[in-house]
């Protein structure tokens, strides 16, 4: 018996600002009123939508424990007022957790399980803490070397690739400065202006004073990352934060974030059901695996397999969301695959944008779809390192 895929088409992706944690705009909210929001609002971008047709909800979340624990799927698509009748599932690929999940969702329409999926991701640095509240690591990681680097904090793992790949601090503080430029440079010319949800963020406040709780409204409406007045002065005075005589500081590493996104998957007899025009066309996804102490070259691997998957040549390529976990695995990734500077991160990355873990690769998803169509380009590619050492990378078609 041979099974026919089918294509999967993205017709809305829409995120959050993304908030600085642990002390930012976005530092009370609850991941799953993120979650909700974006939900809300990608179903909302289709007229007519009849929410009874979702097959899933598939939500990528890095660290799903207290406030965006207990299937936050489930939750959220509850909380945005969908049907009891759709189901949620949470799914946790650490930093690609977003990605995976519109890959997952992507695939129940390839496999005609499916005609309308909805993928997203959500994350609150602020609320949980980088590895969770509780880590119990295997006592059998520390017992061989062949195991210990999964024992590794992710700034250590970026010390090793900047030795071993002798990307120097000057270079990653460059890499890092062009991000903030790019980043800035790009909300002032209202590049994600159609991407962003803004967020109404309530906060309580106890006025002694008065004797009474205060509530404040603030309409949060932009990335708080982005820094204009980064510079190479500044980020030069900036101490190693991993190694003593190491060079990656807390300048050329992500940003600690908060945030979500959502993307709507149709299949095309649901584009021409509800009449919909589709943003892009889901195209491949490859996961790859690399030593957990180098664990920020993962790309380097799954790039040429989603590559070879779609039977695309890497100049086909128009646009790279290389995820800046950190300038030195970047570098190292792109110095290894001779990626074009030019067509990755066109907006900035994670170092000026930040890096809300599982939401990141589903906000990557609606900077990149929103940006093929604006820019009127064709191929686009989503890709990061992940935690324990893999990779992740997934190719569009805009449409």
């Amino acid at each position: 018996m041979t099974i026919k895929s089918r294509d999967a088409y993205i017709v809305s992706a829409l995120r959050t600002p993304v908030g600085k944690a642990p002390r930012g705009v976005l530092r009370n909210a609850r991941p799953d009123d993120l979650l909700a929001l974006v939900l809300k609002s990608v179903v909302g971008s289709v007229a007519n939508l009849n929410p009874q047709e979702i097959g899933d909800v598939v939500v990528g979340c890095a660290m799903p424990e207290a406030e965006q624990g207990m299937n936050i799927a489930r939750i959220g698509l509850l909380l945005a007022g969908l049907p009891h009748t759709v189901p949620g599932i949470t799914v946790n690929r650490f930093c690609s957790s977003g990605l995976q999940a519109i890959a997952y969702a992507a695939d129940k329409i390839r496999l005609g399980e499916a005609d309308v999926m909805i993928a997203a991701g959500t994350e609150s640095m602020s609320l949980i803490p980088m590895m969770g509240h509780k880590v119990v690591m295997n006592p059998k990681v520390f017992e061989s070397n062949e195991n210990i680097g999964i024992a590794y904090g992710m700034g250590l793992t970026a010390e090793r690739v900047a030795q071993q790949w002798k990307v120097t601090r000057e270079a990653q503080d460059a890499f890092s400065m062009e991000s903030h430029r790019r980043a800035v440079t790009a909300w002032q010319t209202g590049e994600f202006n159609k991407e962003v949800v803004p967020v109404d963020v309530e906060d309580s406040v106890f006025d002694a004073a008065g004797m009474k709780i205060k509530t404040t409204h603030t309409n949060f409406t932009r990335d708080e990352g982005p820094r204009a007045d980064s510079s190479l002065e500044s980020l030069a005075k900036l101490k190693p934060v991993f190694a003593t005589q190491g060079s990656v500081t807390a300048g050329n590493s992500s940003q600690m974030s908060d945030g979500a996104a959502a993307v709507l998957l149709m299949s095309e007899e649901a584009l021409k059901r509800y009449n919909a025009t589709p943003m892009a066309r889901f195209v491949s996804y490859a996961i790859a695996g690399v030593p957990p102490d180098i664990m920020g070259i993962g790309p380097k691997e799954a790039i040429p397999r989603a590559l070879k998957m779609a039977g695309m040549k890497q100049d086909q390529l128009d646009w790279i969301e290389l995820n800046e976990a950190f300038a030195a695995q970047s570098l190292a990734v792109m110095g290894d695959l001779n990626l074009d500077p030019a067509k990755v991160n066109p907006l900035g990355g994670a170092i000026a944008l930040g890096h809300p873990l599982g939401a990141t690769g589903a906000i990557r998803m609606a900077t990149l779809a929103h940006g093929l169509q604006r820019r009127k380009l064709k191929y686009g590619m989503i890709t990061m390192c992940i935690g324990t050492g893999m990779g992740a990378a997934g190719i569009f078609e805009s449409l």
